[in-house]
């Protein structure tokens, strides 16, 4: 049985394939201490690779202790007890309280069976195109968090399709990716059409939509369950203009927004869960205090971390959406 395959598709550089076949054949128990490994010439002629190639990669691995070279006898496995880590390359799109949760989760699901670097690509296009180029070839796996930000596609592209994964936004043009995400379509119009009868005392829905950070979706979602229940609506960007009413019900992604909104009821002096609904998204520990309680439409972010931590140790290739759940509370 070959010891060494090479994927001559993989973005990964063939060195660092033949480094990680050897490392996986001793963790795997199917090479041993002072047993001999392929010598240069047959790899070479298995994998139809260069010399130089092969022996960069014999040379990583005695620098790193793991194998020997005995003059005129060739390489031999020098120890079977040696720190085997998998690199991970994790970008995110920002961080915040719960993108947090599916952080920590993640790490520690990982633990020490690899080595995760975490990026930052702040939804802007040329941060994420700087951050996919720089790192192709790096890393064994790469876990991506698109956000919003469009025309990615060519970037991920560069990467060797098996070792990628979607996390949190899905989009049609990603789907041949494994990953686990939010369904926003599905998960706003469901819990909306739970709560329909909790919603009945609103009479104008209205979604607050910046439209810099957030899905699409979220406006889907909700359009969605409106038009299907024959509800009154809007969609808005901000307060800016906006007139706070009785009546009216807001859906709001943005937490900056709902602090807004809490304080534009207080100015006149509207009672949040009966003159004015409040729905914000992503739960987090104060909403469960704020106001006597803020209503979140929330998926589990540390559930989030946990699976796809799973999914990139056992190298899964699946697509899983992530539930949600509407958490009922006073501002509704």
């Amino acid at each position: 049985m070959k010891l060494v395959i090479i994927d001559k598709e993989s973005n990964t550089p063939i060195y660092k394939q033949i480094i990680e076949c050897i490392e996986q054949a001793i963790i795997s128990k199917r090479l041993f201490r002072n047993d001999r490994l392929p010598s240069v010439n047959k790899i070479c002629m298995e994998n139809q690779v260069s010399r130089d190639t092969v022996l960069l990669a014999y040379d990583v691995l005695k620098k790193k202790g793991i194998i020997q070279a005995i003059p005129a006898k060739g390489y031999y496995v020098r120890t079977e007890d040696f720190t085997y880590e998998k690199r991970y390359f994790l970008l995110f799109d920002e961080l915040n309280s719960f993108k947090e949760d599916l952080l920590n989760s993640f790490l520690k699901g990982i633990g020490k069976k690899g080595h995760v670097d975490i990026f930052f690509h702040h939804f802007n296009y040329s941060m994420f195109r700087k951050l996919i180029k720089d790192n192709t070839g790096n890393y064994n796996k790469y876990i991506i968090m698109p956000g919003n930000v469009e025309a990615i596609e060519p970037f991920l592209e560069s990467l060797a399709k098996d070792d990628v994964y979607i996390i949190d936004q899905m989009r049609d043009t990603l789907k041949q990716y494994p990953g686990i995400y939010q369904n926003f379509v599905k998960d706003i119009f469901e819990a909306m059409t739970s709560y329909s009868q909790v919603l009945q005392k609103y009479n104008h829905f209205i979604i607050v939509f910046p439209g810099e950070k957030e899905p699409i979706d979220m406006v889907n979602g909700f359009v969605k369950y409106c038009e299907t229940f024959h509800k009154n609506y809007s969609i808005i960007s901000g307060f800016q203009r906006h007139s706070f009413r009785k009546g009216q019900m807001f859906l709001i992604p943005d937490d900056r927004q709902l602090v807004q909104a809490v304080e534009k009821c207080k100015e006149k002096k509207l009672k949040l869960g009966t003159d004015i609904g409040i729905i914000s998204y992503n739960e987090t520990p104060l909403k469960k205090v704020v106001e006597e309680g803020i209503t979140t439409l929330s998926t589990d972010f540390s559930s989030m971390g946990k699976r796809l931590a799973e999914m990139v140790i056992k190298n899964e290739k699946v697509q899983i959406e992530n539930p949600s759940k509407l958490y009922l509370r006073k501002s509704l």
